[in-house]
Protein backbone atom coordinates (compact mmCIF):
# COMPACT_ATOMS: atom_id res chain seq x y z
CA UNK A 1 0.00 0.00 0.00
CA UNK A 2 0.83 3.55 -0.62
CA UNK A 3 0.68 5.99 1.29
CA UNK A 4 -0.18 10.23 0.85
CA UNK A 5 1.55 13.21 2.21
CA UNK A 6 -0.59 15.52 2.38
CA UNK A 7 1.19 18.58 2.90
CA UNK A 8 4.73 19.02 1.60
CA UNK A 9 7.00 21.61 0.72
CA UNK A 10 8.92 19.77 -2.04
CA UNK A 11 9.25 23.99 -3.59
CA UNK A 12 11.58 24.52 -0.87
CA UNK A 13 14.83 25.65 -1.78
CA UNK A 14 16.37 22.89 0.61
CA UNK A 15 15.08 20.38 -2.31
CA UNK A 16 16.55 22.70 -5.16
CA UNK A 17 19.68 20.33 -4.96
CA UNK A 18 17.86 16.98 -5.15
CA UNK A 19 13.94 17.87 -5.81
CA UNK A 20 13.95 15.51 -9.09
CA UNK A 21 16.37 13.09 -7.02
CA UNK A 22 13.28 12.62 -4.02
CA UNK A 23 10.47 11.96 -6.64
CA UNK A 24 12.23 9.62 -8.23
CA UNK A 25 12.21 7.40 -5.25
CA UNK A 26 8.15 8.14 -4.36
CA UNK A 27 7.74 4.34 -5.76
CA UNK A 28 10.81 2.99 -3.99
CA UNK A 29 9.01 4.71 -0.49
CA UNK A 30 5.85 3.68 -1.27
CA UNK A 31 4.57 7.41 -1.84
CA UNK A 32 1.11 7.93 -3.70
CA UNK A 33 0.83 11.41 -4.10
CA UNK A 34 1.88 14.64 -2.30
CA UNK A 35 0.41 18.42 -2.24
CA UNK A 36 3.04 21.05 -2.16
CA UNK A 37 1.12 24.52 -0.82
CA UNK A 38 2.48 27.96 -1.71
CA UNK A 39 3.63 30.37 0.84
CA UNK A 40 3.89 32.99 -1.28
CA UNK A 41 3.44 34.31 -5.00
CA UNK A 42 7.32 33.20 -5.83
CA UNK A 43 6.55 30.30 -4.42
CA UNK A 44 2.95 29.95 -5.88
CA UNK A 45 4.25 30.16 -9.07
CA UNK A 46 7.17 27.65 -8.74
CA UNK A 47 4.83 25.15 -7.29
CA UNK A 48 3.05 25.83 -10.82
CA UNK A 49 6.00 24.70 -12.60
CA UNK A 50 6.65 21.96 -10.32
CA UNK A 51 3.54 20.18 -10.81
CA UNK A 52 3.47 19.95 -14.26
CA UNK A 53 6.80 18.25 -14.05
CA UNK A 54 5.80 15.32 -11.66
CA UNK A 55 2.74 13.68 -12.03
CA UNK A 56 2.75 12.36 -8.12
CA UNK A 57 2.79 16.19 -6.91
CA UNK A 58 -0.10 18.37 -6.42
CA UNK A 59 0.06 22.34 -5.50
CA UNK A 60 -1.71 24.81 -3.89
CA UNK A 61 -1.30 28.52 -4.19
CA UNK A 62 -1.65 31.29 -1.54
CA UNK A 63 0.21 33.57 0.73
CA UNK A 64 1.30 32.43 3.83
CA UNK A 65 0.27 34.53 7.11
CA UNK A 66 3.89 35.41 7.94
CA UNK A 67 4.21 36.82 4.02
CA UNK A 68 1.35 39.04 3.85
CA UNK A 69 2.41 42.74 5.07
CA UNK A 70 3.35 44.25 1.63
CA UNK A 71 0.72 41.82 -0.16
CA UNK A 72 -1.79 43.97 -2.81
CA UNK A 73 -4.54 43.48 -4.94
CA UNK A 74 -2.60 42.49 -7.59
CA UNK A 75 -0.61 40.20 -5.79
CA UNK A 76 -4.24 38.66 -4.64
CA UNK A 77 -5.68 38.47 -8.44
CA UNK A 78 -2.39 37.05 -9.47
CA UNK A 79 -3.18 33.84 -6.44
CA UNK A 80 -6.75 33.73 -8.29
CA UNK A 81 -5.26 33.30 -11.67
CA UNK A 82 -2.46 30.68 -10.98
CA UNK A 83 -5.30 28.65 -9.40
CA UNK A 84 -6.81 27.98 -12.69
CA UNK A 85 -3.61 26.11 -13.37
CA UNK A 86 -3.54 22.26 -13.88
CA UNK A 87 -3.30 20.01 -10.76
CA UNK A 88 -3.47 22.93 -8.38
CA UNK A 89 -5.92 21.50 -5.81
CA UNK A 90 -6.61 24.20 -2.95
CA UNK A 91 -5.65 27.23 -1.82
CA UNK A 92 -3.08 27.41 0.87
CA UNK A 93 -1.10 27.56 2.71
CA UNK A 94 -3.05 30.32 4.63
CA UNK A 95 -4.22 31.46 7.92
CA UNK A 96 -3.26 33.90 11.26
CA UNK A 97 0.19 33.23 12.51
CA UNK A 98 0.47 35.28 15.99
CA UNK A 99 3.43 33.17 17.69
CA UNK A 100 6.00 35.31 15.20
CA UNK A 101 4.11 38.10 14.57
CA UNK A 102 5.68 38.69 11.18
CA UNK A 103 2.84 40.78 9.92
CA UNK A 104 0.44 43.15 11.38
CA UNK A 105 -2.82 40.80 12.82
CA UNK A 106 -5.03 43.30 10.95
CA UNK A 107 -3.43 42.45 7.70
CA UNK A 108 -3.32 38.80 8.61
CA UNK A 109 -6.99 38.92 9.22
CA UNK A 110 -7.54 40.99 6.24
CA UNK A 111 -5.40 39.26 3.75
CA UNK A 112 -6.59 35.94 4.96
CA UNK A 113 -10.18 36.60 4.39
CA UNK A 114 -9.49 37.89 0.76
CA UNK A 115 -7.86 34.39 0.52
CA UNK A 116 -11.38 32.90 1.82
CA UNK A 117 -13.22 34.92 -0.85
CA UNK A 118 -10.98 33.58 -3.46
CA UNK A 119 -11.36 30.09 -2.37
CA UNK A 120 -15.01 30.01 -2.47
CA UNK A 121 -15.35 31.50 -5.38
CA UNK A 122 -12.99 28.95 -7.24
CA UNK A 123 -14.62 26.17 -4.82
CA UNK A 124 -11.63 24.94 -3.87
CA UNK A 125 -10.54 23.46 -0.25
CA UNK A 126 -8.35 25.17 1.79
CA UNK A 127 -5.08 24.48 3.69
CA UNK A 128 -4.76 26.67 7.22
CA UNK A 129 -1.81 27.28 9.07
CA UNK A 130 -2.47 29.10 12.33
CA UNK A 131 -0.20 29.32 15.82
CA UNK A 132 -1.26 31.44 18.80
CA UNK A 133 -4.44 32.28 16.90
CA UNK A 134 -6.63 29.09 17.25
CA UNK A 135 -9.69 31.52 18.41
CA UNK A 136 -9.40 34.39 15.61
CA UNK A 137 -8.44 31.90 13.04
CA UNK A 138 -12.04 29.83 14.07
CA UNK A 139 -14.37 33.13 14.10
CA UNK A 140 -13.07 34.30 10.38
CA UNK A 141 -13.28 30.54 9.10
CA UNK A 142 -17.38 30.55 10.54
CA UNK A 143 -18.43 33.08 8.57
CA UNK A 144 -17.45 30.80 5.48
CA UNK A 145 -19.38 28.04 7.00
CA UNK A 146 -20.67 25.82 4.26
CA UNK A 147 -19.12 27.44 1.81
CA UNK A 148 -15.23 26.29 2.22
CA UNK A 149 -13.81 23.16 2.94
CA UNK A 150 -11.09 22.37 4.35
CA UNK A 151 -7.61 21.23 6.32
CA UNK A 152 -5.74 22.54 10.05
CA UNK A 153 -2.34 21.78 8.75
CA UNK A 154 -0.12 20.75 11.52
CA UNK A 155 -2.57 21.05 13.80
CA UNK A 156 -1.83 20.95 17.62
CA UNK A 157 -4.45 22.23 19.71
CA UNK A 158 -6.85 20.30 21.59
CA UNK A 159 -9.27 18.17 21.23
CA UNK A 160 -12.22 19.75 21.75
CA UNK A 161 -11.04 22.76 19.22
CA UNK A 162 -10.59 20.21 16.26
CA UNK A 163 -14.28 19.19 17.09
CA UNK A 164 -14.89 22.73 16.11
CA UNK A 165 -13.05 23.05 13.01
CA UNK A 166 -14.81 19.49 12.17
CA UNK A 167 -18.16 21.04 12.52
CA UNK A 168 -17.27 23.47 9.81
CA UNK A 169 -16.24 20.90 7.69
CA UNK A 170 -12.35 20.73 8.29
CA UNK A 171 -9.98 17.66 8.79
CA UNK A 172 -7.57 17.66 11.29
CA UNK A 173 -3.91 16.74 9.83
CA UNK A 174 -1.33 15.24 11.97
CA UNK A 175 2.41 15.44 11.31
CA UNK A 176 5.95 14.58 12.72
CA UNK A 177 4.92 16.42 15.94
CA UNK A 178 3.43 13.65 17.39
CA UNK A 179 5.98 11.78 18.10
CA UNK A 180 8.08 14.08 19.56
CA UNK A 181 8.85 13.19 23.49
CA UNK A 182 7.44 16.82 24.74
CA UNK A 183 4.31 16.65 22.55
CA UNK A 184 2.23 14.44 25.14
CA UNK A 185 -1.16 16.90 24.39
CA UNK A 186 -0.82 16.12 20.84
CA UNK A 187 -0.89 12.35 20.74
CA UNK A 188 -3.47 12.92 23.19
CA UNK A 189 -5.83 14.93 20.59
CA UNK A 190 -4.31 12.39 18.22
CA UNK A 191 -5.83 9.66 19.80
CA UNK A 192 -9.53 10.99 19.73
CA UNK A 193 -10.08 12.11 16.00
CA UNK A 194 -11.56 9.62 14.34
CA UNK A 195 -10.84 8.59 10.87
CA UNK A 196 -12.81 10.10 8.81
CA UNK A 197 -11.38 13.43 10.01
CA UNK A 198 -7.95 12.64 9.65
CA UNK A 199 -5.18 13.49 7.27
CA UNK A 200 -1.83 13.03 7.97
CA UNK A 201 1.29 15.07 6.64
CA UNK A 202 5.43 16.07 7.17
CA UNK A 203 5.25 19.08 6.43
CA UNK A 204 8.73 18.54 5.12
CA UNK A 205 11.37 19.66 5.24
CA UNK A 206 10.20 20.78 8.58
CA UNK A 207 9.40 18.98 11.66
CA UNK A 208 11.26 16.06 10.88
CA UNK A 209 9.73 12.89 12.98
CA UNK A 210 11.49 11.16 15.43
CA UNK A 211 14.11 9.12 15.49
CA UNK A 212 14.91 11.18 12.63
CA UNK A 213 15.36 15.61 14.10
CA UNK A 214 17.84 17.19 12.69
CA UNK A 215 17.59 15.48 9.34
CA UNK A 216 16.00 17.52 6.23
CA UNK A 217 12.33 16.30 6.73
CA UNK A 218 11.12 14.32 3.54
CA UNK A 219 7.76 12.83 2.57
CA UNK A 220 9.19 9.12 3.19
CA UNK A 221 9.19 10.08 6.85
CA UNK A 222 5.45 10.13 6.70
CA UNK A 223 5.74 6.25 7.41
CA UNK A 224 7.09 7.36 10.47
CA UNK A 225 3.66 9.83 11.76
CA UNK A 226 1.26 6.77 10.34
CA UNK A 227 2.79 4.36 12.19
CA UNK A 228 2.81 6.27 15.59
CA UNK A 229 -1.15 7.14 14.71
CA UNK A 230 -1.90 3.47 14.42
CA UNK A 231 -0.07 2.73 17.90
CA UNK A 232 -1.98 5.32 19.50
CA UNK A 233 -5.17 4.41 17.91
CA UNK A 234 -4.68 0.53 18.39
CA UNK A 235 -5.23 -0.10 14.79
CA UNK A 236 -3.52 -1.57 11.86
CA UNK A 237 -1.17 0.40 10.28
CA UNK A 238 -3.40 -0.35 6.45
CA UNK A 239 -6.48 0.82 8.03
CA UNK A 240 -4.80 3.79 8.87
CA UNK A 241 -3.53 4.67 5.47
CA UNK A 242 -6.36 3.43 3.71
CA UNK A 243 -8.91 6.21 5.10
CA UNK A 244 -5.71 8.79 5.43
CA UNK A 245 -5.56 8.16 1.86
CA UNK A 246 -9.28 8.42 0.83
CA UNK A 247 -9.83 11.68 2.71
CA UNK A 248 -6.80 13.33 0.98
CA UNK A 249 -8.64 12.33 -2.01
CA UNK A 250 -11.74 13.47 -0.97
CA UNK A 251 -10.73 16.87 -0.01
CA UNK A 252 -8.34 17.58 -2.59
CA UNK A 253 -10.44 15.93 -5.79
CA UNK A 254 -8.11 13.62 -7.04
CA UNK A 255 -9.48 10.67 -8.64
CA UNK A 256 -6.69 9.19 -10.39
Amino acid sequence: MKIVDSHSHIDDEKFDIDREEVISLFDENKIDFIVDPASDVKSSEKIVEIVKKFSRVYGAVGIHPHEVEDITDDDLKKIYNLSFSNKIVAIGEIGLDYYYDNSPREKQKEIFRKQLEIAKKRNLPVIIHTREAMQDTFDILSEFKGDITGVMHCYTGSFEMAEKFINLGFYISISGVVTFKNATNVREMAKKIKLDNLLIETDSPYLTPEPNRGKRNESKFVWLVAQKLSELKNIEINNLIYNTNSNARNLFKINN
